[in-house]
């Protein structure tokens, strides 16, 4: 059975034709536009509709999603917390200690496996597609496209700085400036494999930081990104010399935290059918909770102690 997408048309696109619309508003191939005539994929309020056709207010357009013929990752039985979706995406909370989709020797128990799960659950052949990546310490927000074309268009948000991704950090140190940019090159670290540093040789990359909340030894950050390095704010935090939280890579380890102390708390973007904003957040694991807590209450032991 074929699927469709409905877009209804608002006075913005009023006057445009249905071509115009593909190409212009949903950003649609002409080899693509293509492929939905031959295959009759595109409906005018229920009625075959022609590419010169204008469309007018209040108009149902139906185009055809081209169907996915596999998951691309095995189908496993896993907990996953659906933080949004709608017809075009999911936001899934990713645990601590968990990859995004399968690399290297790892293909299963990770946040795709069990994606694919849940959409053969459902009877649903998707494609599993995640816009962006996180560490596998690092917990919260990822984003996952539906659809080929919903991938696409994601990625230009995400080129363009529309698809903002928001994070917490807990750092040592205290860091004395409200907040900062950190614009510094990040490439291969220069004689340990698997690591990244800051060096001339290195790509841009530029991280901006705002203080939420200092404690005598820490600091709790929130951080957006230009660009999407490896390590990006593991690696510029570091060079700045407040190191993340338990991060082993970059600082050292932690008697509180078993992994770095990072949480993609918020992610923001436009629909892709009304181009409303939209701004999805995952709630603190427990570690981190307890984290701060237990930086909450040094502060206030500190506090009373001065007085």
């Amino acid at each position: 059975m074929k699927s469709f997408q409905t877009h209804k048309i608002s006075q913005e696109y009023s006057g445009l034709t249905i071509e115009n619309y593909l190409k212009q508003i949903l950003h649609y191939s002409g080899r693509k536009i293509q492929k939905l005539t031959r295959q009759k994929g595109l409906f005018i309020n229920g009625k075959p509709a022609f590419l010169q056709r204008q469309l007018r207010v209040n108009d149902s357009l139906r185009v055809l999603v081209f169907e996915d013929c596999s998951y691309g990752v095995q189908p496993e039985p896993g907990a996953i917390e659906i933080l949004y979706e709608d017809n075009h995406l999911l936001v899934l909370s990713k645990p601590p200690f968990q990859l995004v989709h399968p690399t290297g020797q790892t293909t299963g128990g990770t946040l795709a496996n069990f994606l694919a799960h849940h959409f053969a659950e459902r009877s649903i052949i998707s494609t599993i597609r995640p816009v962006h990546r996180l560490d596998r310490d690092t917990s919260g927000c990822v984003i996952f496209a539906k659809d080929a074309h919903s991938q696409s268009l994601l990625e230009q948000q995400l080129q363009a700085r529309r698809l903002k991704r928001t994070y917490w950090a807990l750092v040592k140190g205290t860091v004395e400036a409200p907040s900062g940019t950190i614009d510094a090159p990040i490439g291969a670290h220069p004689t340990l494999a698997n690591r990244r540093a800051v060096t001339s040789k290195g790509e841009q990359a530029v991280t901006h930081y705002r203080t939420i909340r200092k404690f005598p030894d820490a600091t709790l950050l929130e951080l957006t990104l230009d660009t999407g390095r490896t390590h990006q704010i593991r690696v510029h935090l570091a060079d700045l010399g407040y190191p993340v939280l338990g991060d082993r890579m970059y600082g050292s380890r932690s008697p509180l935290i078993s992994r770095q102390a990072l949480h993609a708390v918020s992610v923001s973007f436009e629909h892709l059918e009304t181009n409303q904003p939209v701004t999805v957040t995952a709630p603190l694991p427990a570690d981190f909770e307890r984290l701060m807590s237990y930086y909450e209450k040094t502060s206030t032991s500190s506090a009373a102690t001065s007085v």
